[in-house]
């Protein structure tokens, strides 16, 4: 897609987690790769969601969420359970309001997805919701944990295993930030003005040696280039 497409398509990410009840709370949203260099045309859209998780109910602005800023609101009751069984009953899916919020399962059941074991998927949960009718090659990385530290954790961990397809390209743009967007980001994401080094250069900046690095940014260009349509990611750290 082209630039001013992406950052389209991005801005309404935004907007949606800003305005929407989301199935989880959502506390930040970046954009990394392609979008955050300026290339034009964008291959695809990588978007990044940092997300709460859920103790205890959902369905009356319960869902209290383990936060930064230790924001928290009650949590649920036997309410919560019953209500839990019947989302259970009626759509077969276990873990609403538990793992996602029952408010937000109850006014978009279309949209309700599960893991393979049955339990409602936060990551995927959202991408149904955020990425509903979207046709361009996005693909959403959710996690309950702040980009810049799940890039380091994924790099880490990836280096120590040579699993090098899973960095996470370091190279990103905070849109939305505990319910505030940023303006100046957007700018600059249509102007293509932000100063990116290569992935490999990137890479090396965060202790990888020169090989590894090499080696990581050829596993990340080569798992993109067979990624097609909308995808997804859920990661916990």
């Amino acid at each position: 897609m082209d630039r001013e497409t992406a950052v389209d398509r991005a801005a309404s990410v935004v907007e949606t987690v800003a305005t929407e009840t989301m199935p989880v709370p959502v506390r930040e949203v970046w954009v990394y790769g392609d979008v955050a260099l300026g290339l034009d045309p964008v291959e695809r859209l990588d978007v990044y969601v940092t997300k709460d998780v859920l103790f205890g109910g959902g369905r009356s602005g319960a869902g209290a969420a383990a936060t930064a800023g230790g924001d928290a609101s009650a949590t649920a009751g036997d309410d919560g359970a019953a209500d839990a069984t019947d989302f259970e009953a009626e759509y077969g899916v276990k873990g609403i309001d538990s793992t996602v919020r029952a408010e937000w399962a109850a006014a978009h059941p279309e949209w309700i997805r599960a893991s393979d074991n049955g339990y409602a998927a936060p990551e995927k949960c959202l991408a149904a919701h955020l990425l509903d009718g979207v046709t361009e090659p996005v693909h959403l990385e959710v996690c309950n944990t702040g980009f810049g530290d799940n890039v380091t954790q994924r790099l880490r961990g990836a280096l120590a295993r040579e699993a090098y397809d899973e960095v996470l390209d370091p190279r990103g743009v905070c849109l939305w930030a505990e319910g505030q967007r940023d303006p100046e980001a957007f700018e600059k994401l249509r102007e293509g003005s932000f100063a990116m080094p290569t992935l490999e250069a990137a890479l090396e900046g965060m202790g990888a040696d020169p090989e590894a690095a090499a080696a990581a940014a050829e596993a990340v260009t080569a798992e993109r280039a067979e990624s097609e349509g909308t995808s997804v990611r859920g990661d916990v750290v």
